[in-house]
């Protein structure tokens, strides 16, 4: 059932003095773009007839076919907390559509929306909740980002330790305004680092939600003389940001994962799901670790999961089964970070899922031992993999996958394998301060 219907929106706008909308999309590599329009557009826009030059964005269509629409999801209709009390700008989030009304290949959205009616057509409901890190830096005199921080604190300090706190305080206090659920937000482990956790959700909102909340961090942020970034690891030699995401399939109102005659109390189609993320994670990863950056957090020692394995309690493994049971079941992936585009990640994430219970896959036994003190010889000897260590190795794991192609479709696939080649043939010609320090004066 829609929460509001066109004349909702149109009679909003009025009543809120609403003078700009922005018609919010994400590009396949999960920047957010928007088309401003005014007020007096807004009848257009509920009527799906706002114009976009899809030419111009990377990897949506050619410049010979570069018409596309943007059909507003009426329930994403928010006033942005941040904007002007007078003069009040919104919010619409897009999916996008060709000329004839069919929709766009190239959306990430579309492809989530593809695989979500697979799994409500197997009689099942995804939801998400994300854990979203970030950090919180200090500007020049220029008011360009550095990676210095004031902040001293560490995990779950509060002020005057933690210099963020304020900020992170108006950030929540902004979402809640939009209808956010805060569960938790804290400082995490290292200086200038923060977490903000909030409460799951159908999965397609919970991407949206993720994708309003980068936009919420970075504005405030700016607005407080800050520079928010969900760089996976701008910081050498300290813990790098990751966006754990708690993941549940419910049918008919109940949580499909929760069996409490199962063993650890999980259903038959936990452990299928399990299994499909399991053997798909070196497919996927490219997708929920996208950046040449996000490999320098899978290193041992820094919480980053770095091998394939799932444990109830163990938090080096990829696959976390956290304690709570009956309705609050699920599983949590650990090798997501925040540079992700989150409408492609979680699609990939759910057709993992949607494999193993179609094939009925069985986990491998759980690992309770912390991975990174097992030997290379004790984990090959358990079939425990390691999760590609490059952005190179995971473009090819995705490359191989064809059930993770399969659900991103050709025009995406295509399109972000290319891009991301072009990023890794990039990084691989640069020279770095660390090459120079160490070879220049040796050899």
């Amino acid at each position: 059932m829609s929460k509001y219907t066109k004349e909702d929106i149109l009679r909003m706008v009025a009543e809120e003095d609403v003078q700009f909308i922005r018609m919010q999309f994400t590009d396949i590599f999960g920047q957010m773009k928007n088309v401003a329009i005014t007020a007096s557009q807004i009848e257009k826009a509920v009527n799906n007839q706002i114009m976009m030059d899809g030419s111009s964005i990377e990897g949506f269509v050619r410049i010979e076919e570069s018409d596309q629409y943007l059909w507003p999801d009426l329930d994403t209709f928010t006033v942005l907390p941040w904007r002007p009390q007078y003069g009040k700008v919104a919010r619409l989030i897009c999916d996008v559509h060709n000329p004839d009304g069919t929709p766009f290949v190239g959306d990430p959205r579309g492809v989530l929306k593809r695989v979500l009616a697979r799994a409500e057509a197997m009689g099942l409901e995804f939801n998400a909740g994300p854990e979203c890190e970030f950090f919180l830096f200090q500007t020049d005199e220029n008011g360009d980002p550095t990676i210095q921080t004031s902040d001293r604190a560490g995990y779950f300090d509060l002020g005057p330790l933690d210099h963020g706190e304020g900020t992170r305080r108006e950030i929540c206090l902004a979402l809640e305004e939009m209808g956010f659920e805060i569960e938790a937000s804290h400082h995490e482990v290292a200086a200038g680092q923060h977490e903000i956790d909030f409460k799951y959700a159908p999965a397609l909102t919970a991407a949206d939600n993720i994708m309003t909340l980068k936009l919420a961090v970075k504005t405030l942020a700016q607005q407080n003389g800050l520079h928010a970034t969900f760089m996976p690891k701008p910081v050498a030699g300290t813990a790098g940001s990751g966006m754990h995401v708690n993941m549940s399939l419910f049918r008919d109102g109940k949580n499909a994962f929760y069996d409490e005659s199962g063993d650890k109390q999980l259903s038959t189609l936990a452990y299928q799901f399990l299994a499909g993320l399991m053997e798909h994670a070196p497919g996927f990863v490219a997708l929920t670790n996208p950046l040449v950056n996000s490999y320098k957090r899978f290193v041992p020692g820094f919480e980053a999961p770095c091998f394939i394995a799932w444990s109830a309690g163990n938090r080096s493994a990829l696959i976390r089964v956290p304690t709570p049971r009956g309705q609050e079941t699920r599983l949590e992936l650990r090798c997501p970070d925040p540079s992700c585009n989150p409408y492609l990640a979680l699609a990939a994430c759910l057709a993992a899922g949607l494999d193993g219970i179609e094939r009925g896959l069985t986990p491998p036994p759980e690992t309770t031992e912390n991975l990174f003190a097992l030997s290379q010889a004790e984990k090959d000897a358990r079939g425990i993999r390691r999760l590609p260590s490059t952005l190179e190795e995971a473009v090819e794991a995705l490359e191989r996958d064809s059930v993770i192609t399969g659900t991103l479709g050709s025009h995406i696939t295509e399109q972000y394998i290319q891009g991301k080649q072009r990023e890794w043939t990039e990084y691989r010609n640069q020279i770095t301060r660390w090459e120079l320090e160490h070879y220049l004066i040796t050899y």
